[in-house]
């Protein structure tokens, strides 16, 4: 696969992780390690700035190895979610995940509010990351106003039911200029798996992970599921066929 290069910064592990719902510090800490990411998303209202070493959140993750991104997580609108952006690039924060869904039970992301909060803080100079409904449009939209990369969702957030859109999720990396990102309703490293197969340029997964049973086996166990169909796509998987081939010739017999 290519070199995943988002916001001018290449990461060497397609696994991204949420740090919400972990039960405690020292499991976020070590999941974070058995995960081997380097890109984790933070909501600004959970954290404290201002004391990075005494914040739980902030004291996990090692920050000279792992890019924190904030995400706008409770914004119903684009200009709250502009106002959480603001807030946190005062607080030295480069990163954004734009999540903005007035609808609490589902957590479908508003379009319309999403694309504006894009454009908006794409003039901060943040790197932007749109959480999105598998649209096609909406994800070119957003990468004509300047996103970094696009988060198209599998499933609703935290159901853990896979890949729901995956023929949208198709189109949209098929069209992408910037990197696909799966994001939301991935529920085990299988889903993950699938979405690199599937030619995403990583995957992103917090439920599935902070609610199992054993948080950091699940996050070994998604690094090496997102590993192993980076290096299945590297290997050129034969085509498809709606046929049987046989492995062996047919009229070759051991007498």
């Amino acid at each position: 696969m290519k070199p995943l290069i988002i916001g001018g910064k290449t990461f060497s592990n397609r696994f991204f992780l949420g740090t919400g719902k972990f039960a405690s510090p020292e499991i976020t800490r070590a999941a974070l390690q058995a995960s081997g990411t380097e890109l984790v998303t933070v909501a600004l209202t959970r954290v404290r700035e201002d004391e990075p070493e005494t914040d739980p959140i902030l004291s996990a993750i090692d920050r000279d190895r792992v890019e924190v991104m904030l995400n706008t997580s409770g914004a119903r609108t684009a200009e709250e979610a502009v106002r959480i952006a603001r807030l946190g690039k005062a607080a030295g924060f480069g990163w954004i995940k734009i999540e903005v869904h007035p609808d609490a039970r589902y957590l479908l992301p508003d379009p319309v509010e999403t694309l504006a909060a894009v454009q908006a803080c794409v003039k901060l100079g943040l790197v932007v990351l749109p959480y999105i409904n598998a649209d096609p449009v909406l994800a070119r939209r957003c990468e004509e106003a300047g996103a970094a990369a696009v988060m198209p969702l599998g499933a609703p957030i935290g159901s853990n039911r896979g890949l729901l859109t995956r023929e949208m999720l198709a189109i949209i990396i098929e069209q992408s200029r910037v990197p696909v990102v799966v994001d939301a309703g991935i529920g085990l490293p299988s889903h993950a798996a699938e979405a690199i197969e599937l030619g995403a340029d990583a995957v992103l997964a917090n439920t599935a992970v902070a609610a199992a049973g054993d948080p950091v086996k699940m996050a070994e166990a998604f690094r090496l599921a997102v590993r192993a169909a980076e290096l299945a796509v590297d290997a050129r998987p034969p085509a498809v066929h709606m046929t049987a081939a046989a492995s062996s010739p047919l009229d070759i017999f051991v007498e």
